[in-house]
């Protein structure tokens, strides 16, 4: 066995830009392993069932339980200890990042996808791994098996800050289409019971799947940033087991959908920083989903103040030193999931 199939994981981040060696391993059950690139690994069973599956992580390469799971997945995958019956892609998405244990090495991967990699005259390698990663979710829906097929992408982060919610997930915009009532039980099968609902078209990895493959896809928060070895896993232990069951069992069934179980917000103010001068009217460590009220001052930028417009708007994804033009908060507001359109 060569070095990329001995260790997945060591092999992408020795070839952290990409390597133009594929590789192609068929194993004792029958499952066929196709390396495209680094952290690129399409697991085909010789039979394949009707789902297309893609498991992300390391988009940001200091979120590292999301980066543990799919290391240990594929690790049994390839020892033939994990069944497979389901054709389905593992990216590691920003390997470069991992080996320098931050976010990102000069842009965030995370708001190029959707053809922001080409926008501007900025030009950097993590551009070029989106555009690559946009080309290989490409090519693996687009080869699937024919008939009538169930894609689903579902891109594993953990969150930079505390959280009053620990795990939650981002339901991008789907243009008017009915949420997915079975994809809300699977989440809360993972532990996630609390879902964002974004308002409009992102550059996230989750919302180009949406929109360009009419997947059911996810941007998943499990827990909170640790480095490597000092995740608690017993707290990701419902996550992990449920992505083994999607990738190994023919259907998953939850039983009766039960709204009350669900806690859904929707999207009330993106805040972009616009000028040098940009502060928050918060300390650094506030978690995520702390509540504000209406007229309470969120923001500072340049002359601008920001404030809340609603009674209970919860602030998430708070970063004050983002690039001028981009996110540096989101505030969303609790709807009753009664209220959703369901399918």
């Amino acid at each position: 066995m060569n070095k990329a199939f001995e260790d997945f994981l060591a092999w992408t981040c020795a070839n952290e830009w990409g390597s133009e060696e594929t590789q192609k391993k068929t194993l004792n059950n029958g499952v066929t392993l196709s390396i495209w690139d680094s952290g690129v690994l399409e697991v085909s069973p010789p039979k394949p069932g009707k789902k297309d599956i893609v498991l992300s992580c390391a988009v940001h390469g200091n979120e590292t339980a999301p980066i543990e799971i799919c290391r240990d997945i594929i690790n049994d995958i390839i020892t033939e200890k994990q069944t497979v019956i389901h054709r389905t892609l593992f990216l590691i998405a920003n390997p470069a990042s991992i080996n320098k244990g931050e976010r990102f090495v000069e842009e965030n991967m995370n708001r190029l996808f959707s053809g922001a990699h080409s926008n501007g005259k900025a030009h950097n390698k993590e551009r070029e791994r989106a555009a690559k990663i946009e080309q290989y979710v490409k090519r693996f829906y687009e080869t699937s098996p024919e008939g009538e097929r169930e894609r689903l992408h579902y891109d594993l982060h953990t969150a930079i800050r505390d959280s009053k919610r620990e795990k939650f997930a981002v339901y991008p915009f789907t243009h008017g289409k009915p949420y997915n009532k079975h994809q809300l039980q699977f989440l809360l099968a993972c532990g996630v019971d609390t879902v964002l609902l974004n308002q409009a078209p992102t550059t996230t990895f989750s919302y180009f799947s949406v929109n360009e493959f009419n997947a059911h896809a996810f941007t998943v928060e499990l827990g909170k940033v640790r480095p490597f070895g000092e995740n608690d896993r017993s707290k990701f232990a419902a996550a992990e087991q449920t992505l083994r069951r999607l990738i190994s069992e023919d259907s998953l069934d939850f039983g009766a959908f039960e709204p009350n179980k669900h806690f859904i917000f929707k999207e009330a103010q993106t805040i972009n920083r616009m000028n040098e001068d940009f502060e928050l009217n918060f300390a650094d460590d506030v978690a995520n989903f702390t509540s504000f009220d209406k007229g309470d001052l969120l923001a500072r930028d340049g002359d601008e103040n920001l404030y809340a417009q609603h009674d209970g708007e919860h602030i998430i994804f708070t970063t004050a030193k983002v690039a001028l033009g981009q996110r540096a908060l989101l505030t969303v507001v609790r709807v009753p999931t009664e209220s959703l359109e369901l399918e």
